[in-house]
């Protein structure tokens, strides 16, 4: 059995959640384009999701590059989120589902908030060769 699903509002979200439900309004989408990871190449797009309590960049993997439209009504299932400069932001891949739902079920965009949801502040994270006390080779310039 998996993990429950959690039907949010953006302003709820925080970074490192699984199994995120939301539902707003496209406010900006971007078209699919290619970027290196860690895995390999991976086809991508952007866009920004709003509902009445605010906004949240998303980025769409795989086979759901490119298929939201600014101003549709949509309902994201099975998606997490990450944070990247302080901002939480979510993102849909393979397990994730994205369905046109009635544009009543989200506000008009004039009517969404600017805010985004931030994530938690750290004390900054010491970089891998920190922890293993590794300063590299020796220079003089």
């Amino acid at each position: 059995m998996g993990e429950e699903e959690k039907k949010l509002k953006v302003s709820n979200l925080k970074e490192g959640m699984d199994n995120v439900s939301i539902t707003g309004r496209v406010l900006s989408a971007s078209e699919p384009k290619i970027i290196q990871t860690r895995k390999g190449p991976r086809r991508i797009s952007e866009a920004v999701i709003g509902d009445e309590s605010g906004r949240v960049k998303t980025t769409l993997w795989g086979k759901h590059a490119g298929t939201l439209q600014e101003g549709e009504a949509v309902e994201i299932k099975g998606a997490w989120t990450t944070s990247y400069r302080g901002e939480v932001q979510l993102n849909v891949g393979f397990k994730g589902e994205i369905t046109r739902v009635d544009d009543t079920q989200a506000p008009e965009a004039e009517d969404i908030p600017e805010n985004t949801p931030k994530a938690e502040e750290r004390p900054m994270r010491r970089s891998f060769s920190e922890k293993r006390g590794y300063r590299g080779p020796r220079r003089n310039f």
